[in-house]
């Protein structure tokens, strides 16, 4: 079985080509679990790497999409939610909200409906790249596609 017919690979092939039919889920050869060998792979800045953080509040979860050069910060994102109890998901937690496991978390088809912060940090770049299911799976987007595809709002949550 091929990497591209993996469920959660599919899933994202599926939500980017309803979104818009010219994007492409990318196979490297190399992993992509991490910002830095993302960037490696697709020889390309850290920062245009899209890291998709889940953090966990309360009862819900949040999606934070941060620049590869970039940390979410728990501060911001406290205030941001007017909440003290924040901290990072837990793997199970990332898999079961979103369906992928950690190094190929993507921004887009998620199985359960979350909320998206974008960080303004990565309107800095023309062409960002999202994990897609798989940590050798990407695909690349605008920063105005990424906000469109995922209904995200834009917050300073970076440090």
């Amino acid at each position: 079985m091929s990497i591209l017919d993996k469920e959660p690979v599919i899933r994202v092939k599926k939500y980017l080509k309803k979104y818009d039919s010219n994007l492409n889920v990318i196979l490297l050869n190399t992993s992509a679990r991490t910002a830095l060998e993302a960037a490696a792979s697709l020889d390309c800045e850290v920062g245009a790497i899209v890291k998709s953080l889940l953090f966990k509040a309360k009862n819900t979860f949040i999606l934070c999409l941060v620049a590869g050069d970039k940390k979410g910060s728990l501060n911001k994102i406290k205030k941001i939610l007017n909440i003290k109890d924040v901290s990072m998901a837990s793997a199970d937690e990332v898999k079961d909200v979103t369906g992928f496991t950690i190094g190929g978390v993507s921004p887009v088809g998620h199985l359960k409906e979350i909320n998206i912060y974008i960080d303004n940090s990565l309107k800095r770049f023309d062409n960002l790249y999202a994990a897609a299911g798989h940590p050798n799976c990407v695909f690349k987007i605008d920063y105005l596609n990424l906000q469109k595809i995922t209904q995200g709002l834009i917050k300073e949550i970076s440090e």
